[in-house]
């Protein structure tokens, strides 16, 4: 797939090295947004991460990544599917997975994130996926006029309550 001189294919393992620079820049705007929330994770530990996920072919998961015509990585997006609820419990069960999406300050507006979750429907349509959530922090309205403009939408509520530690 190719949007304004971006194309969108599936990562390989040769890409691991372009998705734990583009994972660590995500978490860095995510740790100056709320630093009670994120961290910066361990490189080596981002690293073992996408060389086992991308190593494998199980189809449980999948990235993919957004690259410039001179072959340099602007953007990923991670489908990860969830597991079903359990038989006790009162949700239908409908496969399900979460999307993480990543595109660097400086190839954003050029239609990256929008062709990398193309790329992510189409795959989660094609393994018998019914819905792709995203979550985001509220604070993140970049991240939420995105995803909203990709027709995700508000489901539920989620309540937290922080525990003294």
């Amino acid at each position: 797939m190719d949007t304004t001189g971006l194309t969108v294919r599936a990562a390989t393992t040769a890409d691991v090295s372009s998705l734990v620079e583009l994972r660590v820049a995500n978490a860095e705007a995510h740790l100056a947004l709320a630093p009670d929330t994120y961290r910066i994770p361990e490189r080596d530990v981002v690293t073992q991460h996408f060389a086992s996920m991308l190593a494998g072919d199980s189809g449980q998961d999948a990235v993919f990544v957004a690259e410039t015509a001179e072959g340099h990585v602007v953007g990923m997006v991670e489908v990860l599917r969830r597991p079903e609820p359990p038989d006790h419990q009162i949700l239908r069960p409908v496969a399900s997975a979460e999307v993480h999406t990543v595109v660097l300050p400086d190839a954003r507006g050029l239609g990256a994130g929008s062709a990398l979750l193309a790329a992510a429907r189409r795959w989660a349509t094609d393994h018998g996926i019914g819905f792709l959530s995203a979550g985001i922090h509220h604070r993140n309205a970049g991240a939420v006029r995105f995803y909203s403009s990709n027709g995700f939408a508000e489901s539920g509520l989620s309540l937290v309550r922080r525990l003294a530690r």
